[in-house]
């Protein structure tokens, strides 16, 4: 799993589209009559109070304009700055006749304080702190010619770069890089956070992410739904309040993990492990004959099925809460022949790996289902490749969801959660790359499961449960992360799911049973 987005604890949780923003905007000049301008000189003040705080000992700043209202904000950092005696360089791309509007004001005012500008050719030799003033959300085509070539030398600069309200090359509403974008240190964004910061190749764009309302009224806000949510460990964590001291495993569900071909079995054992560790009450995990009587030597909690053909799942899907189906599976006759006896079981499923390439051959809908697909597998279900998956997650994970059904969690940078379409998607913040790692999926379909399997003592519906697992899994990674990314692995991940998963206190006095 890819690196999410760093974020400060303030950010709100409503993401929107760009064309939302743009309303959002339009609602606070033209209803509640705060001027334009206004909003510009507030957001300049912002970012160049920001500046201060992740660079404060920064004397030097170069920004990059461009000719919209990105652009007007860079004019007004700038005019700070030199106002506080720093060394302030504009570069201008673009034709400095061609800036309107608001912008215009903010132009007007900067070389009113005797700022110079200068049409871009090349970066100082010592640029300090580059602002990134070029594009706003507005862009929607490949980025070429002069601002190709800025945006490629900020890249190739070795500088720290803010950018104003996006990475200018990040498409807002996607995430997808369009051509070429900046990769910044920190970017701040203005009266909405838009959704494409935060999955994608956003989270890789735009360092850490910071928020300023601009002190836009609230009642602006209630002018437009937000198209997704931003979830993360420190709010979900809350579902997990301390259990009952009278508690006991069959309040927690059995959960049934069927996978482990030949040569496979450690992903059926990753995701038993981690059902386990998240809570579930009982974990059995149907698997090859061949290794079946060694899969649990090192975990004798997990239960064990040999299972050599389709009738012995039988009575072990009766007892089960959920099924979890997928890690290791393969996709031999074997394989074929115990997902079609898990999808028609009745039972809520967790579908994972290989049993959702299985799916992808025979596409058949479930609305008690949870697809974990990662984007190749997400590409494989809706019959395209993995670079049309990325152009536009929202979009991708919402097909699937209309195609086959239920809840669909496309996993990578910026893990998105999609219910029905009535649902704004949600989108997980936290996690790292050190959870690219072999076997990460497995302990995340696990854990999925274990808290549908719980969900009705939780009080949560599939979708909620699902969201719920994605951020217990990323923080447990971002926890087994604090002695480095590299070299993690899925087993790190599982040692971190207990810890994390109390991080609620306050557990009365007394012990249920076991």
């Amino acid at each position: 799993m890819p690196r999410s987005t760093p974020h400060t604890p303030a950010l709100p949780q409503s993401l929107y589209r760009a064309d939302q923003v743009r309303a959002l905007d339009r609602s606070a000049i033209e209803v509640h009559g705060i001027p334009g301008i206004e909003l510009m000189n507030r957001a300049g003040s912002a970012a160049y109070a920001l500046l201060h705080t992740r660079w404060p000992q920064i004397e030097r700043l170069t920004v990059l304009a461009g000719l919209g209202n990105n652009g007007g904000d860079g004019y007004v950092i700038a005019r700070l700055a030199r106002a506080d005696g720093m060394t302030a360089t504009v570069l201008q791309i673009g034709n400095i006749d061609g800036v309107g509007g608001d912008a215009a004001l903010a132009l007007a005012a900067y070389r009113e304080a005797g700022g110079p500008i200068e049409p871009f050719n090349a970066l100082p030799a010592q640029p300090g702190v580059i602002v990134d003033a070029l594009f706003g959300t507005g862009l929607d085509r490949p980025v070429t010619g002069p601002w190709a070539a800025a945006i490629a030398a900020v890249n190739a600069s070795g500088v720290p770069v803010l950018a104003i309200d996006i990475p200018s090359g990040l498409q807002s509403d996607t995430g997808a890089v369009l051509g070429v974008a900046v990769r910044a240190a920190a970017t701040i964004s203005f009266i909405g956070l838009k959704q494409g910061l935060f999955t994608g190749a956003g989270p890789d764009q735009c360092g850490a992410v910071h928020f300023s309302d601009l002190g836009v009224p609230a009642p602006v806000y209630a002018t437009q739904t937000p198209a997704a949510c931003r979830i993360d460990w420190t709010l979900q964590s809350a579902h997990l309040q301390p259990r009952r001291p009278t508690a006991n495993k069959g309040d927690f569900g059995h959960v049934l993990i069927i996978g482990g071909a030949p040569g496979m079995s450690g992903a059926a054992r990753l995701a038993g492990e981690a059902a386990l560790r998240a809570g579930a009450g009982l974990v059995t995990v149907a698997t090859h004959p061949d290794h079946a009587a060694l899969l649990n030597l090192t975990r004798p909690e997990l239960m064990v099925g040999p299972v050599a053909d389709p009738e012995a799942l039988d009575a072990l899907i009766e007892r089960a809460t959920v099924i979890a189906i997928g890690p290791g599976l393969g996709r031999a006759d074997w394989s074929r022949r115990l997902w079609e006896r898990a999808r028609l079981s009745g039972k809520p499923l967790v579908v994972d790996a290989d049993a959702l390439n299985l799916l992808a051959e025979s596409p058949a809908t479930n609305p008690d289902w949870v697809l974990t697909p990662h984007p190749g597998e997400a590409g494989r279900l809706l019959g395209c490749g993995t670079a049309a998956v990325g152009a536009d997650r929202f979009q991708a994970a919402l097909e699937i969801e209309r195609r086959y059904g239920g809840v669909v969690v496309l996993k990578g940078a910026g893990t998105l959660i999609q219910g029905e379409p009535q649902h704004p998607p949600a989108v997980c913040t936290d996690g790292n790359p050190g959870m690219a790692t072999a076997g990460a999926g497995d302990v995340l379909t696990g854990v999925i499961a274990a808290l549908l399997a719980q969900s009705r003592a939780l009080g949560l519906d599939a979708r909620q449960a699902a969201g719920l697992g994605v951020c217990l899994h990323a923080a447990a990674g971002d926890r087994a992360a604090r002695d480095g990314e590299r070299g993690l692995i899925a087993g790190d991940i599982l040692a971190a799911l207990r810890p994390v998963a109390n991080r609620p206190a306050g557990r009365p006095s007394g012990v249920g049973e076991g």
